[in-house]
């Protein structure tokens, strides 16, 4: 085959200049066509529907070289439809045949017949069938981004130096317009993932509960990644990472789990050091990990100041493309901020901590150095006028108010006592639940009634007694702001067989306020169905405790 001609167009001669001069308005047309979008992808699909009108081609494609420069990282095609595509199967990967000959070598190369050079190596099972080839590359800013190939001239006859130099022309245009792109895609994502950074910092400082703060990295770490799961790790008591927060498109059980410490993503998350796997179902290190049977995973650690507070993990289906450079310094960026606001978070939350403290310590000094005291004498008082002379009803009267007098002072001495005591200690579940209801009293303007059946604080662990604790504040919180009640019931039944026939707990909070109007906001129930979700439970909701079964009553259950 002989050498392709060089760049620019033929020279004039036998009709050149008229058969040039035809295809100018064409040329123009599509080089501004080329150039009228930002978006990436689009652009590749305008550059492949523009580049076979141009030479009259029935099929085009653009395949992108990978960071590597070894291969195909995506194939954007026209001209096969989706049926005949699904059939074919894997798109080209670029690493051999005359893809994998552009680009070891990227010059243009024009054939008449595919299947006579030597280093086609054929088609895959249902491909069409195509005889003449155009390949020009397409260079941005001076670096091969891909190759653009053209195959199957409508009228049947080869590619000319004419489809040649006007291809040339466009893959010029197009490396402009691709380069355009990149960079406006580029700022998009910068700014996609500052966004998200934000709304973290926001979450983790805001105050709120933990858990949600941390629900808000898993879920905004999918979503920039573009991957099936975020998965937020923190160490375990007892060594290892336990998994804290999960955002994956369907229900798993893997909250709660604790990775042990000799597994080998353990060890490379708390030295500090990012993992970057391409196919973590063939890795043997993923292994015992939460990521088994992905494919690319992205594992950073979630270390600010030196310290390595956790780690944050974000694994793709397999057969996605593997993370690329830009991406790997965007997540890293993003799991140091996450990693600031988280040790912020701890910060502010120990000073909060301690300003409790001293408050309850002031409240105890006052307490015991002022209404103890004031008791006492009070009581003396009373204890002096006993012994003078008084009519028996009112000496009793007197002695049956010393008596109370000297069991509240016992009460208040138990309360002093109680709040010089370190939080340290852990609740029961029966006690979380009652604070809980009772902060609720207060923008309710009533208490809610209680109920407790079987052994609530030995039987439910503890990570679905935080979930129940914490679907118990969103029900009150959701009856407060939207029910309208007067009255609500609060029941925790931890003697509950789930339909599986596991044992668990069930929380039921029934109102009598105005029900669930229709259309209305549900994203309170959503939560509460996620949570449940997380620890193998579900959420539901019914009639609740008004005439004729008006109000709304929510039953959240998990296994113990």
């Amino acid at each position: 085959m002989p050498p392709a001609p060089p760049p620019g167009p033929p020279p004039p001669g036998q009709g050149a200049t008229a058969e040039l001069l035809a295809r100018v308005p064409k040329l123009l047309d599509a080089m501004r066509s080329v150039g009228s979008g930002l978006e990436l992808h689009s652009t590749l699909n305008r550059i492949c529907e523009t580049a076979a009108d141009l030479a009259n081609a029935r099929y085009a494609a653009i395949g992108v070289i990978d960071e590597d420069g070894y291969g195909l990282a995506e194939f954007v095609h026209h001209g096969v439809d989706g049926p005949t595509a699904r059939r074919i199967g894997h798109l080209p990967d670029g690493h051999k045949g005359l893809l994998g000959a552009l680009i070891r070598d990227p010059e243009p190369i024009r054939l008449t017949d595919l299947a006579e050079d030597p280093r086609s190596c054929g088609f895959p099972q249902h491909h069409p069938p195509m005889r003449s080839f155009l390949g020009v590359p397409i260079r941005v800013q001076g670096e091969i981004f891909g190759n653009l190939y053209l195959s199957g001239k409508l009228a049947g006859e080869p590619f000319d130096d004419y489809d040649l130099a006007m291809v040339r022309v466009l893959a010029t245009e197009a490396g402009i317009a691709i380069g355009n792109a990149r960079l406006y895609e580029a700022a998009q994502q910068r700014e996609r993932w500052i966004d998200g950074s934000v709304a973290v910092t926001t979450a983790l400082l805001s105050g709120g509960d933990m858990d949600e703060a941390l629900q808000v990295v898993a879920e905004q770490a999918r979503r920039l990644s573009g991957a099936r799961a975020g998965i937020v790790l923190l160490p375990a008591d007892g060594g290892g990472l336990e998994i804290v927060a999960v955002a994956a498109q369907h229900s798993t059980n893997a909250l709660g789990t604790v990775i042990p410490p000799d597994n080998g993503i353990v060890a490379e998350l708390l030295e500090g050091r990012p993992m970057f796997v391409d196919d973590a179902a063939t890795d043997p290190r993923m292994d015992d990990g939460p990521v088994r049977g992905y494919g690319p995973v992205m594992l950073l650690p979630l270390c600010s100041d030196g310290r390595v507070l956790g780690g944050l993990v974000m694994p793709r289906a397999r057969g996605d493309r593997p993370y690329t450079r830009t991406e790997r310094a965007l997540g890293d960026r993003f799991a140091s901020q996450a990693a600031l606001a988280l040790m912020m978070a701890d910060a502010q939350r120990d000073r909060e901590r301690l300003a409790v403290y001293e408050d309850r310590d002031r409240i105890a000094r006052d307490l015991h150095d002022l209404v103890i005291q004031r008791l006492f004498a009070t009581g003396m008082m009373l204890e002096s006028a006993q012994r003078r002379e008084l009519p028996p009803e009112v000496r009793d009267g007197v002695g049956g108010a010393v008596d109370e007098l000297d069991v509240t002072i016992q009460e208040i001495r138990s309360a002093i006592f109680a709040l010089r005591q370190p939080d340290e200690a852990p609740e029961g579940l029966r006690t979380r639940v009652l604070r809980e209801i009772a902060m609720a009293a207060v923008p309710l303007g009533f208490t809610p009634s209680h109920r407790f059946i079987g052994p609530v604080d030995t039987a439910v662990g503890d990570l679905t007694g935080k979930n129940l604790i914490a679907a118990l504040r969103e029900t009150l919180s959701n009856a407060f702001r939207h029910a309208g009640a007067t009255r609500i019931d609060v029941m925790v039944d931890a003697t509950v067989t789930l339909p599986d026939g596991r044992p668990g707990v069930r929380l039921t909070v029934a109102d009598d306020g105005i029900g669930i109007p229709e259309g209305g906001r549900r994203s309170g129930l959503r939560n509460l169905e996620r949570r449940a979700e997380t620890v193998g439970g579900t959420s539901r909701v019914g009639p609740g405790i008004g005439r004729d079964g008006s109000g709304t009553a929510v039953l959240w259950e998990a296994p113990y």
